[in-house]
This record gives structure tokens, sequence and C-alpha cells, in this order.
């Protein structure tokens, strides 16, 4: 005899544990090409975009860039707009909706169904092949966190100076590229990286790691580093 009704969601697929349910799919109208900025209906930032003309080429890698605390959609867009054309990367910058990401403040829940929307509607409107996560500090240990939640959908997450990661639940198996500088005032890499990443690795995750002197940044050459890193 039939369930008279669909089987319950399990507990952890919802957006109090991060979980995503947006998925590539052939687009059911292609969007266009260059810089676009998204706002709600009262005129309040939602996300940036960037997508490297032509629209109807190659499907793109898309990645998701999430800036540091107090930071701007731009600011994460920034992170890898100048390799963007060159490796066919299609950017989405959503900005927080408090000061830092829902994980950091008061646990999953806003961002994560802001990101799910905004990734729906790229989806819609671009070829997509594969999927990362990336960020710059607070926006690096949430890539992390939600990167690893969601592996499933994410091939790979790039974390420049993380703090942490802390999934509430894991799935897949995402390639990580971690970067951090040895002079960090504001995530020492003695208490951040140096111990993250030994644990990730302990956890079975491929991780690559590049330490540089240096303080709270991104150098140049750690950009290239991981651009090279996540488009072999």
């Amino acid at each position: 005899m039939a369930e008279p009704a669909p089987p319950h969601r399990q507990p952890e697929e919802n957006p109090r544990h991060g979980r995503l349910r947006a998925r590539p799919a052939p687009p059911t109208a292609l969007a266009a090409a260059g810089l676009a900025s998204l706002t709600d209906p009262r005129g309040a930032p939602l996300a940036m975009v960037y997508a490297p003309p032509p629209v109807d080429g190659p499907p793109y890698r898309l990645v998701l860039l999430l800036h540091g605390a107090g930071g701007s959609a731009r600011q994460g867009l920034d992170l890898l707009l100048p390799v963007a054309d060159a490796h066919r990367l299609l950017l989405v910058a959503p900005k927080a909706v408090a000061s830092s990401w829902d994980l950091i403040v008061e646990g999953f829940g806003a961002d994560v169904r802001r990101i799910d929307e905004l990734l729906a509607t790229a989806f819609a409107g671009y070829p997509v092949a594969r999927v990362a996560f990336g960020g710059f500090s607070d926006g690096a240990s949430y890539a992390l966190s939600l990167g690893l939640t969601n592996g499933d959908l994410v091939d790979a997450v790039v974390a420049f100076s993380p703090g942490f990661a802390a999934p509430l639940v894991t799935h897949g198996r995402p390639r990580i590229y971690v970067s951090h500088g040895a002079q960090d005032p504001v995530l020492p890499v003695d208490v951040c990286s140096r111990r993250l990443v030994p644990r990730l690795r302990s956890l079975g995750y491929d991780v690559t790691y590049d330490e540089f002197p240096g303080p709270h940044e991104i150098p140049e050459t750690i950009r290239t580093r991981a651009t090279t890193w996540l488009t072999p």
C-alpha cells in the first residue's frame, strides 16, 4: 500500500542546517553578460553578479564570493573579478543580511535562504557546469562552513584567511584551498588556519595550504595561486 503523503524531509535538509536546494540546470532564458547589481523591492542591495561574455558560449564555473565582516557585495566580487574573464568565471557576490554572515551572528538561516535564491536565479539565467564557494576573513569561514555542508553542489572552496569551519552536517568532499598571512593581527594564523587545515585533512579533505609573510590580506601572488588551483 502506498504512503498517503510524500516522505518527510530529513531534519538537516533545510536552511537552519545550511542546506541549499538550488542546482545547475539548462537556463530557462539567457541573462545578460557583464556587471549587474541586484536589489530587493525596497532598493536595498542583495548581490552583485559578473558574467564574462558570451553568455551563449561554453558553460561557466560559478563562484559564490563572500565578503568579510562589515563588507559589501562589491568587496566580495573583487576577490576574483580581475581573473573572471580569463577563466570564464561567473561571479555571484551576495551582501550579508546583517553585519556578517548568519552562522557567525546567530546560526544558519537568513543568508542561506538569500544565497539559495541567488543561485537559483543564476542557474536559470546562465549555463553552469561547476560550482565553487570562496570568501575572505568571515566570508572565508562562511564559505568553508557552507561549502562542506553542500559538497554535493560545490566541488571546491577557496578560503582566504579563514577563522574556522563549522558545518552542522556535511555532504560530499569538495577540494579546499586555504591561504593565511603569518602576521595576521585580525585572525591570527596560530589559532586559525594552522589548526583548521590539519583538522580538515584528518577528516579526509584534500586541502592545499598557502601561508605567506604578511597581514590580513590577499596578495596578488596568492590570488594567482588560488585561481590556478581552482581552474586547472
